[in-house]
């Protein structure tokens, strides 16, 4: 039972980053179209009855799978087994920090947690060091940690070649688009001039 819940809970929070993720490669085209599109869909996660929902889902995911974790510790065996243990434990530690930084950034800073929030800490004179692979790993380990379990879920319908290609494929993928969200963020493509309200460092 604990292994379904997990799993419907996972739907819901998937479908909420995956709109987060195509949001951030929005910002291809400019801050501007960046937030313009968060503020659309802010009026539904940020919902008085969706956000409790989506934030009750994301600290039961992350209690059910550090359980499964510590369950199995030293049994894990391959690859893709152990993989899904790492990352679920990294998106464990990213959503818990990640959520306060935003909660905590709305309600004592006073400020709106859009694209300037997340590239703050991004900038040179700030804390890149520290946010590129914070950013790029979060990504990464949610498309790796969603590659094994549907590897795992799909194993009696596909050869096991064919399911390692797939989920390789994902990882990568999902490498592909950290970069590309974390350089955008960063200044790689157009200068990102940080509001002072947002200055992690020397704006």
């Amino acid at each position: 039972m604990l292994h379904k819940l997990h799993r419907a809970s996972a739907l819901l929070i998937s479908l909420y980053i995956l709109v987060h993720l195509a949001n951030h490669l929005l910002a291809l085209g400019g801050v501007e179209e960046h937030i313009a599109f968060m503020d659309s869909y802010r009026n539904i996660y940020r919902n008085a009855l969706v956000e409790p929902l989506l934030l009750a889902c994301v600290l039961f995911q992350v209690g059910s799978g550090m359980t499964f974790i510590i369950r199995r510790i030293g049994q894990r065996r391959g690859f893709f087994d152990r993989a899904q243990a790492v990352s679920g434990a990294y998106l464990a530690f990213f959503f818990l920090f990640h959520i306060g930084a935003i909660l905590y950034g709305r309600t004592v800073q006073g400020v709106d947690t859009n694209f300037f929030f997340a590239a703050a800490g991004l900038q040179p004179g700030a804390y890149p060091a520290f946010f590129m692979p914070y950013y790029t790993l979060a990504v990464v380990a949610y498309f790796t940690h969603l590659a094994c379990a549907l590897r795992w879920l799909l194993r009696r319908r596909f050869t096991p070649r064919v399911l390692d290609r797939a989920a390789a494929g994902a990882m990568v993928l999902g490498l592909l688009l950290a970069v590309t969200v974390v350089a955008t963020f960063s200044g790689a493509f157009y200068p990102v001039e940080i509001p002072e309200e947002y200055c992690l460092g020397d704006c």
